[in-house]
């Protein structure tokens, strides 16, 4: 059984699905919800935080925790079924797994559709890689992480590099990575009640076509679980049994195995999707990141690229620090 906290978690998002289910909430006013509840999300103590722009036309944030060394960097794709979602409401989580980790995170500012649909998320996620490329860090010194929507979307960008012929990061998690975005109808039958009733309220149907819009929900890009998989990269996938995406993400663990790829699947008992956010109140969501930590740890025993001595991460400069806050 989940803990209390989860539990009272569980209980505040069932009695919203109704409430949602009336209204059916449209693309913007899910934002408008995310955007709000981000308030009172905050930076943890210690963790500087610095806007960058990448090309001068992708807005991201760097997540610094002290000691970091410069040389290694998470890139970080935040969730959102592809339609909200931002760096402010992911900054919390971010800066968490930066300082469980002990590395500094890029947190990525990707387009979102319908406004932006496939490819954009992918290119911007390519942009991103190809920056940090840029600024001296080895793919081997690099780590893709992303939740839901940006875990599919950080897998779809390791299939695209593979098949460019350019090279890997290190390794690649996903939190419970959103991985077929055509959601076949059995994995409603499965999911706990509570979570269909979410996931129903939400209407989270409609937005794997928001965002593939003219490219088949199939195509490898939009949905990596119908892509094949060898040549990826260690991979590490945390999914709850209760969610709707716990079938979709065993299936795909499966094929990744059978095609020669290393993975790790840990499995949390009846939690609900997106847990992870709420690090600060859920025991499990803090046993989860932990485990990242671990993970990401192990990627990098390997002797790093060759290239500068690491060096800690410098204190941003200017006004940055002041964003700042302790949880």
């Amino acid at each position: 059984m989940s803990s209390f906290q989860h539990q009272l978690l569980k209980q505040l998002l069932v009695a919203c699905a109704a409430p949602l289910a009336r209204r059916k909430p449209g693309v913007g006013a899910l934002r408008l919800a995310m955007e709000a509840g981000a308030l009172f999300q905050f930076v943890p103590w210690r963790v500087h935080l610095e806007s960058v722009s990448i090309d001068g036309r992708l807005p991201a944030e760097w997540l610094r925790p002290p000691g970091a060394p410069a040389r290694r960097a998470l890139l970080y794709l935040h969730g959102g079924g592809y339609v909200s979602g931002s760096l402010n409401t992911h900054r919390a989580l971010v800066g968490r797994l930066a300082q469980r980790c002990g590395v500094c995170a890029l947190a990525v500012g990707y387009r979102k559709a319908p406004d932006h649909p496939f490819p954009a998320a992918l290119d911007d996620a390519r942009r991103a890689y190809r920056w940090l490329r840029r600024q001296g860090h080895a793919p081997a010194d690099i780590v893709v992480a992303g939740d839901s929507a940006g875990g599919g979307l950080a897998l779809a960008l390791l299939l695209w590099l593979r098949d460019a012929g350019q090279p890997l990061p290190a390794a690649a998690v996903g939190l419970s990575p959103w991985v077929d975005l055509a959601l076949p109808v059995s994995t409603l039958r499965r999911a706990a009640p509570e979570e269909t009733r979410l996931f129903e309220a939400l209407q989270m149907r409609t937005w794997g076509p928001l965002y593939a819009h003219r490219t088949a929900l199939a195509h490898p890009l939009v949905s990596p679980a119908r892509a094949d998989l060898h040549g990826l990269p260690p991979l590490l996938l945390q999914v709850s049994d209760a969610e709707v995406l716990y079938d979709d993400v065993q299936r795909f663990a499966a094929k990744a195995r059978a095609a020669g790829v290393s993975v790790e699947v840990e499995v949390f008992a009846g939690l609900v999707h997106w847990w992870h956010l709420f690090w600060r109140w859920v025991p499990e969501a803090a046993q989860a990141l932990d485990q990242v930590a671990a993970f990401v740890a192990g990627a990098w025993q390997q002797p790093a690229a060759a290239g500068p001595p690491p060096r800690p991460c410098p204190r941003p400069a200017g006004r940055s620090a002041h964003l700042q806050k302790n949880l």
